[in-house]
């Protein structure tokens, strides 16, 4: 054998050996372990930078510090109401409410997720109503102003609520601020030096120590969460950025966004203040104070769950709220999500629902942001529709909303896609709806976008080239880690 035979062999033996320490020496799901070894094994370098920047864990000290902030005054009552929902509510609960208490019992139990009644809750899914409404909120805050989103560009719409939130802490109204540094990639640099000098605090959720650059693109802060005085809320799917007005490359914007008043928007403020005291040194970590949570009288008839997930949970919250309100569909289910990727037990329990004979409606966008997520969120609306879900591909614009309906009874709405990344790589939110004048209303909204998506049958599939499918089904072998 010559020479550049032997190195190619040592680099073969090299990668292969590489590939099972990096992969198996650390914990991880069946699926993701065997994918990984493939990617690292058929990618010699390429696997292991590919690795380098979307595989690598969580340190065991970041994962320590997020388990260790502690809900601010929600723990204890958590307990009490999972208690009282076990003795009380179950007696008198007819048939059609029981699974519901048992989606709000498994919420309780694994994410201390109170329930919350005499909430009013507005669905907006044009970004300008959201944006106008959200800075007018803004601007009427008295007291404090908490704002976490995944991306904050320093573009027009950035700097118009920039400007709002500037207003405010020069007025003495406390604000902080908490961004994720991959999706605001880009920013200015200075872009939130004036808020700080003016009283207001802003930290980076996962920020770079190498300055321009960050290597790490799991596990990133994806929720989206505003809170002013304790008494308004916001969560759903919007960023913050010109192309959420539809002014980006993908064109026109779907998105659906949730405003909150009510006691829900109590259980948004300890999320909050869990994630700013993961980010901020010991010494500037917020403690329970009575201004923070002022209790409201009833202002509307929902009743309503806010449930979190990370990967510093074992717990899956969200993804197990699915899988409870899937299990217990009886006549539909529909589906809004940019990236339709699910685990095995999401994708079996929805399999499952529509051999049963319930109706399931899966909807998803024309347009890929991410080209082989697109692929994998084809692959598997291929295989539902297969089984018998209709599957329907938004037209006009770009699709990013994030909402499940069960029956018309029940719903979900947040930052969660129906994917694994949602499910255990980044930080999401998302609220769990019991109330039918809520998923009516998100119901007549999916009427709506079906007469602006594609009905697509076995053909439109069928007739697509070897190329697509053949990048349908690789993509599929990466799924647990895209």
């Amino acid at each position: 054998m010559n020479l550049w035979g032997q190195i190619i062999l040592a680099i073969i033996f090299l990668n292969t050996v590489g590939a099972i320490y990096t992969v198996f020496h650390e914990k991880r799901d069946v699926t993701a372990t065997w994918a990984w070894l493939l990617t690292l094994t058929m990618l010699p370098v390429i696997g292991f930078i590919l690795y380098f920047f979307i595989g690598k864990k969580m340190s065991s000290d970041q994962i320590y510090d997020l388990k260790t902030q502690k809900s601010l005054g929600m723990s204890e009552l958590a307990a009490f109401q999972k208690e009282m929902l076990e003795e009380e509510e179950f007696e008198k609960a007819d048939a059609d409410e029981e699974y519901r208490i048992n989606t709000a019992i498994l919420l309780l139990e694994t994410n201390e997720s109170i329930l919350t009644r005499g909430n009013k809750v507005e669905i907006i899914t044009d970004g300008e109503e959201k944006f106008n409404r959200f800075i007018e909120d803004i601007k009427s805050a008295k007291e404090h102003i908490h704002l976490l989103y995944y991306t904050f560009r320093s573009d027009a719409l950035g700097q118009r609520i920039m400007d709002a939130l500037e207003e405010r802490a020069e007025a003495g109204v406390e604000v902080l601020v908490i961004y994720d540094a991959l999706g605001c990639r880009g920013n200015d640099r200075d872009f939130f030096d004036r808020l700080e000098s003016l009283g207001g605090k802003s930290e980076v959720f996962f920020g770079s120590k190498i300055p321009f650059v960050n290597l790490r693109m799991n596990y990133r802060n994806h929720r989206k969460i505003l809170v002013v005085d304790g008494k308004v809320a916001y969560m759903g799917g919007f960023n913050i950025g010109d192309e959420y007005l539809g002014l980006g490359p993908l064109g026109n914007w779907r998105d659906t966004h949730l405003r909150i008043q009510g006691n829900a928007v109590l259980t948004l403020q300890s999320r909050f203040f869990m994630d700013w005291n993961a980010v901020v040194p010991e010494e500037e970590r917020v403690k329970y104070e009575d201004r923070y949570f002022p209790i409201s009288s009833k202002v509307g008839n929902t009743t309503m769950q806010i449930a979190a997930s990370g990967p510093e949970n074992d717990v899956q919250a969200i993804k197990m709220g699915f899988i409870k309100m899937i299990s217990q569909a009886k006549k539909s289910i529909y589906i809004q999500t940019p990236y339709f990727i699910p685990d095995m037990s999401v994708y079996e329990i929805i399999k499952m629902a529509v051999m049963s004979g319930v109706e399931v409606n899966i909807m998803i966008p024309s347009k890929p942001d991410h080209p082989f997520v697109y692929r994998a969120t084809e692959y598997f609306a291929k295989d539902m529709l297969a089984f018998g879900a209709n599957v329907y591909i938004y037209q006009d614009g770009f699709f990013h909303s994030k909402v499940m309906v069960i029956d018309n009874e029940v719903s979900t709405v947040g930052s969660a896609n129906m994917d694994v990344r949602s499910f255990r790589l980044n930080f999401e939110i998302n609220s769990f709806i019991y109330d039918p004048d809520i998923a009516q209303e998100l119901m007549t909204l999916f009427n709506k976008d079906i007469e602006k998506s594609l009905k697509v049958d076995g053909d439109y599939f069928e007739n697509q080239s070897k190329w697509r499918k053949f990048k349908q089904q690789f993509s599929r072998l990466l799924s647990p880690i895209l």
